[in-house]
């Protein structure tokens, strides 16, 4: 991964397509913090799992003052449909030319019984008032994830 984040750098700008066909950027969430879960595909059971655990605790990160943002390579029309029959309150942004994927460093090489393909890594950023990372999950299993995510919104 040639462009690793790390904690404290500047959170890496972007302006996406989002759920309901509006446009959604860093910029918007200036003052506040923020959230921004990368996942593989909508409506699997891993990524409908984490996105209704966040679903579901979007009040307690409100009450922190953090907004959460899910991202994938699926078109918005495929986010809708996943936000419709799941009932999901958060915002999913559409990434299909990988550019914030790449830029956050979760466009990466997987392998799945010994076939090599880029996906996008299952993994989360928290982003502070001021623009920069403040916590990094890489690698991320879904269970228990949302708490540990919301434990440190809190904290910060």
């Amino acid at each position: 991964m040639t462009n690793a984040l790390a904690l404290n750098d500047k959170a890496p700008q972007f302006s996406l397509e989002a759920d309901g066909g509006r446009t959604v950027a860093l910029k918007d969430y200036a003052g506040q913090k923020l959230v921004i879960y990368f996942y593989p595909k909508d409506d699997t059971p891993g990524c409908t799992t984490e996105a209704i655990d966040f679903t579901t605790h979007i009040k307690a990160f409100t009450a922190a003052n953090t907004q959460i943002i899910g991202v994938s390579a699926d078109s918005v029309e495929k986010h809708d449909k996943f936000k419709a029959k799941h009932n999901l309150s958060v915002t999913l942004l559409s990434d299909p030319e990988q550019k914030m994927l790449q830029a956050y460093g979760v466009w990466v090489e997987k392998n799945m019984y010994g076939r090599k393909y880029m996906g996008i890594e299952r993994a989360t950023f928290l982003i502070n008032e001021a623009g920069n990372i403040q916590q990094i999950w890489r690698k991320v299993k879904v269970k228990g994830h949302v708490a540990a995510v919301l434990e440190a919104a809190q904290g910060a």
